[in-house]
């Protein structure tokens, strides 16, 4: 079947009719509202809005809300309608869907900016586990913040019905703000302040240890060879091994059990399937109304941190294109410095020199934010924790993913990058670097000499460098070790030992200025 509708694209009208609608019973007698939509939601302003849900089919469904009536008839079980922008509303409303036989209704929705957080382990990562959350939960009660978070579920095929575990908006509070994505809800409380009485609404979906590719849907993958030999091959091989293991273990533990022994061996962790992630969990917001995303991964990609250019990019069309609303603002968080847990002093972290897969994750987030519109990167290398992958200081993450947004999508006047590197002068023995987006003036964090930089001759080896702020916009780098200095890099490690930032504080954030081969790059 096709829908059509005048909000979202024909790709994303495809989703919906071919993937979006696909639920356990096609047909059911009575109308219900998708359950996306539930009593506190916020729905996106000044956007036209998608309400959909299902009902049998040849059903005349009619929509209520603010003011406006919409109506269209099921079919195969399934029917949408289209509300005209909406006005910031904090007086919450009842939406109501009537059939010939009955009225699903919700209570208390009002209309603000709506925003999915998504990714890994650290944007799932809660209030409870973060830095010093005690204060912060308290005082969490907020009736224009609400939050949905999209329960867990891997999936082969597109599921949107959402009904394998109970699914609501929620008011933020102490008891739902608690187990809450702690990135998520320091954006949203910092957009709340901001925009004063304006509802925020956001809506988690992400998963510890997922790759972007379970995030991207199946059919993009499968319609590129570069994916489908390096991503999809390996991933159905990687099954295979895994059901083969699944059934010796199970054989293993008849066996145990059969003698009277005690079995106490784990069983054989699942291996990510490219694509399920998006069948399983964000098919289910699609075509949600939404101001934007914010992304926290890369972790898991680091190895492949070249390919990450484009699958990274890749990903993010896909989403738009499926979502129907152009080209949305999304904002990602830079990988935080780690030292891969070996405990090391940060002396000596400081003066080892290395082909960072991590610091070519970053370099190609910041590649995608360069070549796509309306990406960009928040810069956190100043609160990671060496020896913790998992960095508990999630206020600052928030925050600075909420900057690029006030200044970019709400138009305040505010900094919202640390020092970003316009361009380099080389002279016999030094290098003149010349940096944008330094407010008052640049600055070491914590006013010492500047650390972090690293130079190399036309030889290609690397030493470290000593470097010195020139004025408001310039810092000057050289090396006694290089006579003549051909390229700079800052940052360039797992966990970057540099303190370069603005007059706001934010950091600067890692390059190089060479394009020679990095490790992960294909030969």
């Amino acid at each position: 079947m096709l829908i059509r509708h005048s909000r979202v694209s024909t790709v994303g009208f495809h989703l919906l009719a071919c993937l979006l609608f696909v639920v356990a019973s096609v047909a059911r007698a009575e109308v219900q509202l998708h359950p996306t939509f539930s009593d506190h939601a916020v729905l996106q302003r000044d956007l036209k809005v998608p309400i959909w849900g299902t009902a049998a089919d040849g059903e005349k469904v009619t929509v209520e809300f603010a003011g406006q009536k919409r109506s269209t008839v099921a079919k195969n079980g399934h029917w949408m309608v289209t509300l005209r922008p909406l006005r910031a509303n904090a007086v919450g409303g009842v939406l109501k869907a009537t059939g010939p036989s009955n009225s699903a209704q919700i209570q208390d929705v009002v209309v603000g900016e709506v925003w999915v957080c998504s990714g890994q382990s650290n944007m799932e990562w809660p209030m409870s586990r973060s830095f010093e959350p005690a204060g912060d939960i308290a005082a969490s009660a907020n009736p224009n913040l609400r939050l949905f978070t999209v329960t867990k579920r891997r999936s082969s095929e597109i599921k949107t019905d959402l009904a394998y575990a109970p699914h609501a908006w929620v008011l933020a509070a102490p008891d739902t703000v608690r187990n809450f994505s702690a990135v998520g809800y320091y954006f949203g409380r910092d957009l709340v302040a901001a925009l004063k009485g304006v509802p925020v609404g956001i809506i988690h979906t992400s998963w510890g240890g997922s790759p972007a590719e379970v995030w991207m849907r199946l059919g993009v993958l499968e319609a590129d060879s570069d994916y489908r030999a390096k991503i999809l091959e390996p991933g159905a091989a990687n099954r295979s091994k895994w059901e083969q293991a699944v059934a010796a273990w199970e054989q293993r533990k008849k066996d145990a059990e059969g003698k009277g022994a005690t079995f106490t061996e784990g069983r054989p962790g699942q291996p990510w399937q490219p694509g399920e992630l998006y069948a399983g969990m964000l098919a289910n917001i699609i075509p949600y109304g939404i101001r934007g995303a914010i992304w926290y991964q890369g972790e898991s990609n680091a190895g492949q941190a070249w390919q990450y250019r484009r699958l990274f990019a890749d990903m993010i069309k896909n989403w738009r294109a499926d979502w129907g609303q152009g080209d949305f603002p999304f904002y990602a968080v830079q990988l935080a410095p780690w030292d891969r847990n070996k405990k090391r002093d940060l002396n000596v972290i400081a003066a080892e020199i290395v082909d960072s897969d991590w610091a070519q994750l970053r370099e190609a987030q910041n590649y995608v934010a360069k070549t796509l519109p309306k990406v960009d990167v928040a810069v956190i290398t100043d609160v990671g924790d060496k020896d913790d992958i998992h960095p508990t200081k999630k206020a600052p993450v928030g925050e600075r993913l909420a900057r690029l947004a006030r200044a970019q999508v709400y138009g305040e006047k505010i900094l919202a990058h640390g020092p970003r590197l316009k361009s380099s002068e080389f002279n016999d023995s030094f290098v003149r670097l010349t940096f944008a987006d330094t407010g008052k003036g640049l600055m070491a964090l914590n006013g010492a000499t500047l650390t972090g930089f690293i130079v190399a001759g036309s030889d290609q080896q690397w030493h470290p460098a000593q470097a010195r702020i020139d004025d408001a916009k310039h810092v000057v780098v050289q090396s006694d070790a290089v006579s003549r200095p051909v390229a700079v890099r800052y940052g360039w490690n797992d966990y970057p030992v540099g303190n370069l930032a603005n007059s706001e504080g934010l950091p600067a954030s890692p390059f190089r200025t060479d394009t020679w081969p990095v490790s992960t790059q294909p030969k």
